[in-house]
C-alpha cells in the first residue's frame, strides 16, 4: 500500500502527512464507514504534537464534508481513543499520532466501533477510495446533509475509570514508589492522575509538553534519565511511556531497563497461575527471543508468533482465543482490558505483579534468560525488495546452516531496515551482524 504502513498512515507532517492527504484520507474513511454507519459519529483525538491542529482540522473537515458528525477529545493516549469509541458508540475512532517518532513526523490510526484496529483489507479498501477522484466528488454532500463537529473535555474521566478497573481491586500501591516519564505525549495527566489516586508516591518526568518536545530525548526509547531518577529516588519501579501511550518499558529498582520479551514472559505466566489466561499461551512477533518460546514451553504454554505489528498480535489473539500478546518493544495487550497495546494498564499489571509476588522488580521481572540477540537498524535510500538483492539469498543460506536465526525487514513507517540475528554463540552473531552491515550499506546505498 502506498499510504497505510505497519500502524495505520505515518510520515512528515506537511510533507507527506500535509492537510490535503489528511482531509482525504478521512473523506475516504467516510465514505467506507458510511456504508454500515450506526452511529454516524467518529471520535478524533491526538497527542501532544504542534501539526497536531493541523492534521485535526483537515480531518474534521474530510468528515464533516461527507456527512459525519465528529466528537474531538484532544490530547489522550492511543488506547484511550480504542476505548471510547466503543464506550461512546461511535461508528469509529481515529488517533492523530506517530507514536515514539520525533515531532516532526505525525500519523492517522483508526479504530472501529469495537475499538479494534483496522485490517490490512480495511486499510486497502479505504486506499482505494482515496484515489479514486470520482468516488470522492461524488461523496461530498450539502445543505443539512453536511455534519458537525463539537469537542468535548470530560472523557478523560472514563478512561481513568477503565484504568483503574484494570487494577485487582484488594490491592493498594500505597507505600509503592514509582517514577513516570510521559515523554511530553498524550498521557502527560491520565498517567500521574491514575497511580496517585491508587496510592502511589509518584515522581513524574517530561509531563510539560510544547507541541516539540515529544519523545525528545525521553520516554520509552530514551531512558537514560528514568534511569538516573529511579536510583536517585530510590524507588521501586520506573515506567517509561512513549508519546501516545500505546507502549512501556520498565526500569527495575536497580536502574536497569527489563527486556521486552522478558517482561511478556513474566506476565504471562502471572496470568496462567490466577487462572486468567486464555488460550494456553501468548502471542509475541517473530521478533521475539528464542528465548522466550523455551520459557513457554517449561510451564506448559505455547508461543505464538505473528508479524512485527500489534494489530498483526492482536489477529493472532483472536484467531487462537488468547487474551495476552505483545511485542519485545514494549507493546503489551491484555485484551480483558484493552483492544490495542496500552501502556498504563500494562504498568498497573506488572505492579499487581510485584505486589502478589511480594518481590522487587529485579527479582520478578527476569524469570529467564536470554539467547544473545542483536537488533540493527539501518537508514536506507530506497527500500529494494529483499528477493532482489543479488547474493542474500545464499548469506541467509549460510546462516541457516550454523543455525543463527535471522529476521530482515524494512520498516512500515521509516526508510530504514531493520536487521535481526540470534544465535547461542554471540561471538558468531556479532561477526555475521558485522558482515550483514557491510553487504546492506554497499547493496542499498552504494
Amino acid at each position: 500500500m502506498k499510504l497505510f504502513g505497519t500502524d495505520g498512515v505515518r510520515g512528515e507532517a506537511g510533507s507527506f502527512l500535509s492537510a490535503e492527504v489528511a482531509m482525504r484520507v478521512a473523506m475516504a474513511a467516510g465514505i467506507y464507514l458510511k456504508r454500515k454507519s450506526v452511529t454516524n459519529k467518529i471520535l478524533v483525538g491526538k497527542d501532544t504534537r504542534r501539526s497536531g491542529y493541523m492534521i485535526e482540522n483537515a480531518i474534521v473537515c474530510g468528515l464533516t464534508a461527507v456527512g459525519y458528525d465528529v466528537i474531538q477529545v484532544g490530547p489522550m493516549p492511543t488506547p484511550a481513543i480504542a476505548f471510547i469509541t466503543e464506550n461512546m458508540r461511535c461508528d469509529a475512532g481515529i488517533m492523530i499520532s506517530a507514536s515514539h517518532n520525533s515531532f516532526e513526523d505525525n500519523g492517522i490510526k483508526f479504530f472501529d466501533g469495537h475499538g479494534d484496529k483496522f485490517s490490512s483489507d480495511v486499510e486497502q479498501k479505504i486506499e482505494d477510495i482515496y484515489f479514486d477522484d470520482e468516488k470522492i466528488k461524488e461523496a461530498q454532500v450539502t445543505g443539512k446533509e453536511i455534519g458537525k463537529a463539537k469537542r468535548i473535555d470530560d472523557v478523560i474521566g472514563r478512561y481513568i475509570v477503565q484504568l483503574k478497573n484494570s487494577f485487582p481491586v484488594e490491592m493498594t500501591l500505597q507505600g509503592m514508589r514509582i517514577v513516570l516519564d510521559t515523554a511530553n505525549g498524550a498521557a502527560y495527566k491520565v498517567g500521574p492522575t491514575v497511580l496517585e489516586e491508587l496510592g502511589a508516591e509518584v515522581i513524574v518526568l517530561h509531563n510539560e509538553p510544547n507541541g516539540f518536545n515529544i519523545n525528545d530525548d525521553c520516554g520509552a526509547l530514551h531512558t537514560k534519565e528514568l534511569k538516573q531518577n529511579v536510583i536517585k529516588y530510590r524507588a521501586d519501579l520506573g515506567i517509561a511511556l512513549d508519546g501516545d501511550a500505546d507502549r512501556l518499558v520498565i526500569v527495575d529498582e536497580n536502574g536497569d531497563v527489563v527486556d521486552g520479551d522478558q517482561l511478556l514472559g513474566a506476565l504471562g505466566l502471572f496470568l496462567h497461575e490466577n487462572g486468567s489466561l486464555h488460550g494456553r499461551g501468548i502471542v509475541a512477533t517473530v521478533m521475539s527471543n528464542g528465548a522466550l518460546e523455551e520459557f513457554m514451553q517449561q510451564h506448559g504454554l505455547k508461543l505464538f508468533r505473528s508479524n512485527v505489528g500489534d494489530k498483526h498480535v492482536l489477529e493472532i489473539m483472536k484467531k487462537e482465543g488468547i487474551n495476552f500478546g505483545g511485542e519485545q518493544s514494549g507493546h503489551v495487550i491484555i485484551n480483558d482490558f484493552a483492544k490495542t497495546g496500552d501502556g498504563l494498564v500494562s504498568a498497573l499489571q506488572v505492579l499487581a505483579l510485584l505486589i502478589a509476588k511480594k518481590q522487587k522488580a529485579s527479582q520478578v521481572l527476569r524469570p529467564f534468560s536470554l539467547f544473545p540477540q542483536k537488533l540493527v537498524n539501518l537508514n536506507v535510500q530506497v527500500k529494494k525488495p529483499l528477493d532482489e538483492i543479488n547474493g542474500l539469498d545464499i548469506i541467509l543460506k549460510d546462516l541457516d546452516k550454523e543455525h543463527v536465526r535471522h529476521l530482515i525487514r524494512y520498516s512500515g513507517t521509516e526508510n530504514k531496515l531493520r536487521v535481526l540475528l540470534e544465535a547461542s554463540d554471540e561471538k558468531l552473531m556479532e561477526k555475521r551482524m558485522d558482515e550483514l552491515i557491510t553487504f546492506f550499506k554497499k547493496a542499498l546505498n552504494g
